[in-house]
């Protein structure tokens, strides 16, 4: 990362990504775009029991919509789902027990839930990691980028022919803003060269996030999708995995309601359905997906490679094992 990308991006943050920043936007915003009932529509979640997950399932499941919750720990899903009902007084809420960064489970369980369920409107990909010391999953990938990049890249590949046979599908995925500092690299996608640097990391995948949902707007246009940043969020993963940055910001930075205000507007608002599909938001109005001058753009040749080079690697792990059956429910469909 250049000094000028981190200078500024900060200076952007601080005047943008706060809960000023969104205070400030938020002047702006249309009440009326939130004012629908979703009633028959489902959304999925995933890393739906905490933080901005949490809210965003809160605010869906009180404006009537079900909701699929994909979390990784039962026992905070199960305690997150009950306190949705109680306060929304919906009960179709429902919890599935999915580990993102276990690359085979995630597409197993797409699998499955295309069998049980006819429809899903909206996918919400909200669940992500940051591993701050090089570690490899069971099908031997990089843990940020299994979770990050490939189980959104294996959920929602798979899931796309459910959703396109539903009414108003929508995917959207929770990017960050750290992503605006950094390049794809399709010559290093698992990070396996020089330090590895867990912020940079996280940041990386983030841009790949914004990457893969330029290039399924363009391959499926049936699908709105949408890629967006929450902000500066006071979350506990932020706690956990930036305990400086989170101590040093302290006050300033957002709510976990504030933070999901733009995913729900992507999720249920019929302006949100008017914009152009593959956009990165931030504060429900699309902006940059690049700084000025920073040199972050990324050819057709090096997007191709990158698409390419994901196909190749989920093939890999869902590949038919000697006897020629795959040990899951289908045959895969990465295209």
């Amino acid at each position: 990362m250049s000094l000028y990308r981190n200078a500024v991006w900060f200076l952007n943050g601080i005047h943008n990504y706060t809960r000023k920043g969104y205070e400030a936007a938020s002047e702006d915003f249309e009440p009326q775009d939130l004012s629908v009932s979703v009633v028959g529509r489902s959304f999925m979640i995933t890393g739906a029991n905490s933080g901005i997950g949490r809210a965003t399932a809160m605010t869906i499941a009180k404006k009537g919509g079900t909701v699929h919750m994909v979390c990784r720990n039962k026992d905070k899903a199960e305690e997150a789902r009950e306190d949705i009902i109680n306060q929304s007084g919906n009960t179709e809420v429902h919890v599935h027990i999915v580990d993102l960064s276990e690359t085979r489970k995630v597409w197993e369980f797409a699998e499955a839930f295309k069998k049980q369920y006819p429809s899903l409107n909206v996918l919400i990909n909200n669940a992500g990691c940051m591993v701050h010391k090089r570690e490899l999953n069971a099908d031997g990938l990089e843990k940020n980028f299994a979770t990050n990049t490939m189980g959104v890249y294996i959920l929602t590949q798979t899931l796309l022919p459910l959703l396109q046979k539903s009414r108003d599908p929508r995917v959207i995925t929770v990017s960050s803003g750290g992503m605006l500092v950094q390049k794809l690299r399709v010559d290093d996608l698992q990070s396996e060269k020089g330090y590895f640097d867990g912020v940079m990391v996280y940041a990386q995948n983030k841009r790949q996030q914004v990457v893969l949902t330029e290039q399924w707007a363009k391959a499926n246009p049936i699908i709105h999708f949408s890629v967006m940043h929450p902000g500066w969020v006071d979350t506990p993963a932020v706690s956990k995995s930036m305990p400086q940055f989170h101590h040093m910001m302290g006050e300033r930075l957002r709510s976990v309601e504030q933070g999901a205000d733009t995913v729900v507007w992507l999720a249920l608002s019929r302006a949100a359905a008017r914009t152009r599909s593959g956009q990165f938001f931030q504060d429900r109005r699309p902006v940059a997906a690049h700084l000025p001058l920073a040199w972050t753009y990324s050819s057709a040749e090096e997007v191709q490679s990158f698409m390419s080079q994901l196909e190749t690697l989920a093939f890999r792990v869902v590949q038919p094992q000697p006897d020629g059956e795959l040990n899951g429910p289908s045959r895969p469909q990465f295209v």
